[in-house]
């Protein structure tokens, strides 16, 4: 049987491969009407053998997303909703983590979906591997053509795929960071939680601290999480905009965690204004900063012809495919750029 640790939750402890510890599932949401049940049942259809909770933290939203969270608690025993006032996914997930009670906690979100024996396939990894947090592949789906553009651009290398949890064909094996996660609940504790002031990036931050803790973090293309992308071109270039930002963040606190993948955006953002704006003096008068436009055109040439290598999209979301790396590229580099202002951080 599972130990307890002295505020009462239980701890993962070495047991035989047919107990099933109990679970924990943990789903930050805000403004999540169209997916939020969908995502609940999921989860409760996995058939976990062991017991199972999950609690949702709903978060201010101005659509019917906490009313559908309570109906879900009322319908389902398993089902817990708590508070966050916040509105931020980390305080969302800590606030769930606070309540929960079983030694693995799984994050989930409100627009995914988790992939047949997703929970079994976790615990198993767990056990088998020793992690403290294991993942899998984010499976990038869309339900209209600029979302279809949208997922091909998360899974392509000239978009956001140049993480392993993007490809279903990236090897088992230890990994920088992972999508959502199960994690060890003690592991998890530990470390702190999220931490919150990080409103973005604070799964690539948590898993940094878990490791130079020690802590192995652990990938395998067994785990699926099927992810809806944002659905307007605005949306899109909001959260890639924040999320360079945070990024930044990320960097100004662990210095060495910078790389040639996330300096390329602001580089390329820093090349296309820069050459834009001297090619553009250049036809004004000096004619040889005309070749400055070159830079730009050759961006635009470089989208075009990537936006030609993803196979098996519609008509619509192929011509969508290159607005959508261009929002990525852009948004991405100039939140990156920008940073933070003082305000926006709660620790300097």
């Amino acid at each position: 049987m599972p130990a307890e640790d002295p505020a009462g939750h239980e701890t993962m402890v070495a047991m035989p491969t047919q107990t099933w510890p109990g679970i924990s599932v943990i789903m930050p949401v805000v403004n999540e009407e169209p997916y939020l049940v969908d995502a609940v049942e999921r989860v409760l259809a996995q058939g976990y053998p062991g017991d199972l909770e999950m609690i949702i933290a709903v978060g201010p939203s101005t659509d019917r997303t906490a009313e559908l969270a309570a109906d879900l608690a009322a319908a389902h025993p398993q089902v817990e909703v708590v508070d966050n006032p916040a509105g931020k996914t980390p305080h969302g997930l800590n606030r769930a983590i606070e309540r929960a009670q079983h030694p693995v906690i799984v994050r989930v979100d409100g627009h995914g979906e988790l992939g047949p024996d997703y929970l079994v396939t976790a615990v198993e990894l767990l056990e088998r591997t020793g992690a403290v947090n294991v993942g899998g592949v984010m499976d990038a789906q869309g339900k209209t053509p600029f979302q279809e553009a949208a997922a091909a651009a998360y899974t392509s290398r000239l978009g956001l795929g140049g993480g392993a949890f993007h490809h279903a064909d990236s090897p088992e094996g230890p990994a920088e960071t992972v999508f959502l996660g199960v994690f060890r609940a003690d592991a998890l504790r530990a470390a702190g939680g999220f931490d919150e002031d990080f409103h973005r990036a604070q799964d690539w931050e948590l898993n940094l601290r878990l490791r130079r803790a020690g802590g192995l973090i652990w990938f395998s293309p067994k785990l699926t999480v099927r992810y809806y992308p944002r659905s307007s071109p605005g949306a899109l270039a909001r959260q890639f905009y924040l999320t360079g930002k945070w990024r930044r963040e990320v960097v100004r606190r662990h210095p060495d965690t910078a790389s040639l993948r996330y300096l390329a955006p602001p580089t390329a953002v820093v090349g296309i204004t820069a050459g834009t704006a001297v090619g553009l003096a250049g036809l004004l008068g000096r004619h040889w900063a005309r070749l400055a436009l070159a830079v730009p055109l050759l961006y635009v040439v470089g989208v075009v012809a990537g936006s030609a290598l993803p196979t098996g999209l519609s008509v619509r979301a192929r011509i969508w495919l290159p607005v959508v790396y261009a929002i990525m590229h852009i948004c991405w580099g100039a939140g990156f750029l920008v940073g933070l202002r003082d305000s926006e951080r709660r620790v300097a």
